[in-house]
């Protein structure tokens, strides 16, 4: 009886502590740009108490997976395929995997026209019904029906965007750069680089329809290129970055009508900055207290601090990113680490958050990934 308890006490210890170190590990991936150097979408593995990574697995003979979605309960990842060629049209496409569990793994389950050329950003409905597409070249924003199992019906509606911009070179034409359901998923926001405004939609879910809205848009300084944003725990505010004039603004949300209304305007560059520089990614952070924002160029992330009453923003400071071109970062659901995803020097770097500053540690931990675009961690 004596050595039956002991075994038992055995298999049970063996149980607790394979269960810790599997509740040590996060998991998460990076899509890549093809046409480069990337190999598809890479899966990765984290230890939270030494931050070092370990590759999983590498999904291959995708094009150009420049952006990532997973829904809420980590069924489904989506990939846009950012190309201009799918089948024989001039769209792009997006892709739909099923995340196999136990391994995380993806297995393709289909792939469907994202109704524009170029698309960049996809993002999924809260209950994981539709997928949004932004389409960069094609200059629209597609609506995609999801299946039971997860795969992706043909777009229900696309709302193509008209005009343009003072900046003749990067906005002579509309240039969705990417779409987001709204806080209790009422309202889409269409962010367009190249006509300076996020365009507002009703959202129809019973007909998965894009409709006119009341207001029908925000519409920033001309030529600002708007590109990113992020919204607030609260739902009351929204934080919009701009590519070509490198500057964030804090907005409210009226949540009757889903119109926005500029609060601040903030630079997101070092004060003493001098060289060219494009700002990319925004993020807020778990905890609704800090903002980061990346930029290309100063290769460095701006850290603000957050009035959660007023939404408002006062700088905290800049971190590098110990890398070239941080196109794309991602801060991990438990909000203590912070990945940059370097383009042109093909890493992402790992950080630790201070979570009373929101300053960023480099963790000493650097990911060998070519081209990569965008980070994603699987939900908690």
């Amino acid at each position: 009886m004596q050595n039956i308890k002991l075994l038992i006490f055995g298999i049970t210890a063996l149980l607790t502590i394979t269960t810790t170190a599997q509740n040590n590990y996060k998991y998460f991936y990076v899509g890549t740009y093809t046409d480069g150097d990337g190999k598809g979408i890479y899966l990765y593995k984290m230890n939270t108490e030494s931050g070092e990574v370990d590759l999983v697995s590498v999904t291959e003979n995708i094009d150009n997976p420049s952006y990532l979605a997973i829904d809420k309960q980590n069924k489904y990842l989506y990939a846009v395929n950012e190309v201009s060629n799918f089948g024989e049209t001039k769209n792009g496409s997006v892709s739909a995997f099923k995340i196999r569990s136990g391994t995380n793994k993806l297995k393709l389950i289909n792939k469907v026209s994202s109704g524009g050329a170029h698309p960049c950003y996809v993002s999924v409905s809260d209950d994981g019904n539709f997928i949004l597409a932004a389409n960069y070249t094609g200059g629209s924003v597609s609506i995609l029906p999801v299946k039971n199992e997860g795969g992706l019906q043909k777009a229900s509606d696309v709302a193509q965007h008209t005009g343009s911009s003072i900046n003749e070179k990067r906005q002579s034409a509309p240039h969705a750069h990417s779409a987001y359901f709204g806080p209790q998923q009422k309202f889409v926001y269409a962010v367009d680089l190249g006509i300076d405004k996020v365009n507002i939609y009703k959202f129809d879910p019973e007909n998965g329809k894009l409709l006119q809205n009341d207001p029908p848009f925000f519409e920033a300084e001309p030529g600002s290129g708007p590109r990113h944003m992020a919204f607030h725990p609260n739902a009351k505010f929204a934080y919009l970055i701009s590519e070509l004039n490198n500057k964030i603004i804090a907005l409210s949300i009226d949540g009757v009508s889903g119109g926005l209304t500029k609060l601040e305007e903030y630079s997101a560059l070092p004060k003493d900055y001098e060289g060219t520089s494009y700002c990319a990614d925004i993020h807020v952070h778990p905890n609704g207290k800090f903002l980061y924002g990346s930029n290309r160029g100063d290769n460095s992330i701006v850290i603000f601090k957050i009035d959660e009453e007023s939404g408002k923003l006062n700088l905290v400071g800049h971190e590098s990113t110990k890398g070239d071109w941080p196109r794309n970062f991602v801060i991990d659901p438990s909000g203590n680490f912070l990945l940059a995803a370097n383009q042109k020097s093909n890493d992402v770097k790992i950080f630790k958050i201070n979570p009373e500053t929101g300053k960023l540690v480099f963790a000493n931990q650097t990911i060998a990934v070519p081209s990569p675009a965008c980070v994603k961690f699987l939900n908690e």
